[in-house]
């Protein structure tokens, strides 16, 4: 089995890559939707969440993300807590999903972990992809596409790993500055050489 850790920049274009290996036939384990999971109603998870920051939920008692992330960005102790809550029940549900899609037949799995860098991780992968893009472009990008502040789009940038840091780690680098057209024929270029090199490729499908 080939284990990919994929990265990126916040908007620098990296769900736009997921998308495409899982296209090409990888399985992608998204572990943003995992940390969605962890904290659902009712989990272990939101408990710890809700002792820590206090009253951070909706009035159906779902995690209020917003109220959430005004505590958290921009304060980097109350983020380095709520990461070390929610990172090990992240990781605890990716080996899962991991050694279900292998079960299922997937040969190579992509780990989409936008704080991958951040988090220690660089080396738990056979190839760590990280997608590029300037720092200037994205907070554009997430001010028109995501509605932010540009202050609150700086906030994002900042709190995660610096460019420097996440490229240094990198095994390939994707060029993430253009088109959606243009990203993804440098994700097929990539599987092209994974597949000549004899890594596994599976028959294209759907991403689990």
């Amino acid at each position: 089995m080939l284990r990919i850790g994929l990265t990126g920049g916040i908007a620098a274009g990296k769900s736009v890559v997921a998308r495409r290996l899982g296209q090409l036939g990888a399985a992608v384990v998204d572990h943003d939707v995992l940390a969605r999971s962890v904290v659902d109603v009712g989990t272990p998870g939101l408990a710890a969440v809700v002792e820590a920051f206090g009253d951070v939920l909706t009035p159906l008692g779902q995690l209020d993300r917003q109220a959430l992330g005004a505590r958290v960005f921009g304060d980097a102790a109350a983020l380095a807590q709520l990461n070390g809550i929610v990172h090990p029940l992240v990781r605890a549900a990716a080996r899962e999903a991991e050694a279900a899609a292998v079960a299922s037949g997937h040969r190579v799995v992509v780990h989409d972990i936008p704080l991958l860098v951040e988090t220690g991780q660089a080396g738990h992968f056979d190839v760590l992809v990280v997608v590029d893009a300037p720092a200037e472009l994205r907070v554009q990008r997430l001010v028109a596409g995501r509605g932010l502040t540009p202050s609150d789009a700086w906030s994002r940038l900042a709190a995660q790993a610096d460019d420097e840091a996440r490229l240094e780690a990198a095994d390939v680098v994707l060029d993430g500055s253009g088109a959606v057209a243009e990203l993804e024929v440098q994700v097929d270029a990539m599987w092209e050489r994974w597949t000549r090199a004899g890594a596994p490729a599976p028959a294209p499908g759907p991403a689990t």
